[in-house]
């Protein structure tokens, strides 16, 4: 008698008891710090969204691009629910597989939201009306320097608007502190410090409308000219990647000029220097010059074929288009906000220890909406590659001037993608 009303209690309590909600589980492609950023968001996610689980495979840079093209050729067959895919990449595979990707604008992507960020970062992921991707990190560009090298130098950074006044204060840093250079470019296999400097004078490889090509713009000449000069000054080394940061942690660095994401590198690589660190804004062409560029950042697509849009959409709105994702991913792993209210959070506000107290996220973000948009087309690998070479060659003195080797270079960029040089 006691077990059948046991049996009976039960069965009520079952039919009264709610249905348990089923987990959605949304998967994203990204790669080492990027994705460790991403994991640090998933908290404050699910505190809102409990039934959507996240999930981040951290498969490296190249192996992201490489497998993301693969499937996007397939079909889709094989991509997670969100890509992690770099700017200087993007309209490569809008142009090539336009279906691979969702318009986000039809998942909540509304214009207001769009808004929040700057239109340097929407350039090229916002193509003929149809947006591929949300723009993530960004990288606002800034120098990074020594303040114990400039101080023994009496070089003061707040001084330094122009790239001759750079010049000039290269060589008294250098003189005051022997065995150590101004600054370090990859000039053997980069084309940073060039691109650099071309953005923050208005110019790049494209023009802005992705039909023509302006390498050989007048902006674009003097910047060249510029970079040279430096290099010839004795001023600006030639360093890879793992070279600069042993340069930075030995001391024969005075500065680096990078986007802000190298903020952490610089940190988390010379922790034992907290406090000679500083930044300043990049110097110009002229003292009264723009002081703005940009250099790297990514952003976040969802895959056409993605069983989960919403949900993946759900998390993209949290990470990306919110102070409080934005900032987290800044405070956990340096990642650098694309959205231009995260310049308000107290976090940015705060003075930053290892920067010698300097509050150097509000003087660095201060800059996102004054970069000028630059259009990478999807021909930007094969116009970067003609573009070392010939930096190589005029370095080398094979061109009689920055101008002659521009237009080289536009003729060969012409042949290699069939779009036209400016006139």
């Amino acid at each position: 008698m006691c077990l059948k009303f046991l049996g009976a209690s039960t069965a009520m309590l079952l039919l009264a008891a709610p249905a348990f909600a089923q987990t959605e589980t949304v998967t994203i492609w990204s790669w080492n710090v990027a994705a460790s950023a991403l994991k640090s968001t998933v908290e404050g996610f699910n505190k809102q969204n409990p039934d959507i689980k996240i999930v981040v495979e951290d498969l490296g840079n190249n192996q992201v691009f490489d497998k993301t093209l693969a499937a996007c050729a397939a079909g889709g067959d094989g991509l997670p629910d969100i890509v992690t895919i770099e700017n200087f990449e993007a309209e490569l595979f809008w142009s090539r597989f336009p279906d691979c990707f969702a318009n986000l604008t039809e998942l909540g992507y509304t214009p207001e939201k769009q808004a929040l960020f700057p239109d340097f970062k929407r350039t090229e992921l916002e193509v003929d009306g149809v947006a591929y991707a949300v723009p993530w990190d960004s990288g606002p560009v800034a120098v990074f320097y020594r303040r114990d090298f400039y101080e023994k130098a009496a070089v003061d950074p707040a001084t330094i608007k122009s790239w001759d006044d750079f010049i000039a204060a290269g060589k008294k840093v250098m003189a005051a502190n022997p065995g150590t250079v101004m600054a370090q470019a990859d000039f053997n296999g980069d084309s940073e410090w060039f691109r650099m400097i071309a953005n923050e004078q208005g110019c790049g490889y494209f023009s802005t409308d992705g039909q023509n090509i302006t390498i050989n713009q007048p902006a674009c000449v003097a910047t060249l000219e510029k970079v040279k000069e430096m290099k010839d000054a004795g001023i600006i080394t030639a360093a890879i990647w793992d070279e600069k940061i042993q340069a930075n942690t030995a001391g024969k660095a005075a500065s680096q000029m990078y986007g802000a994401w190298y903020e952490g590198t610089v940190r988390s690589g010379s922790p034992d220097l907290s406090g000679k660190w500083g930044v300043y804004l990049m110097p110009s062409l002229t003292a009264d010059g723009p002081h703005a560029a940009n250099l790297g950042g990514s952003s976040l697509a969802i895959s056409s074929t993605s069983q989960h849009k919403e949900a993946a959409w759900k998390y993209i709105d949290y990470a990306l288009t919110t102070n409080e994702g934005q900032v987290t991913m800044l405070k956990s792993f340096g990642l650098v906000p694309s959205l231009l209210s995260a310049i308000d959070d107290p976090f940015v506000k705060e003075k930053q220890a290892y920067w010698g107290g300097q509050a150097v996220w509000t003087d660095i973000l201060a800059t996102l909406p004054k970069i000028v948009p630059s259009r990478g087309t999807a021909f930007q690998s094969d116009a970067d590659a003609i573009y070392k070479a010939t930096q190589t060659k005029y370095f080398a003195g094979g061109y009689p001037d920055a101008k002659a080797a521009l237009d080289d270079a536009a003729k060969q960029i012409e042949t290699a993608t069939g779009l036209p040089v400016a006139q």
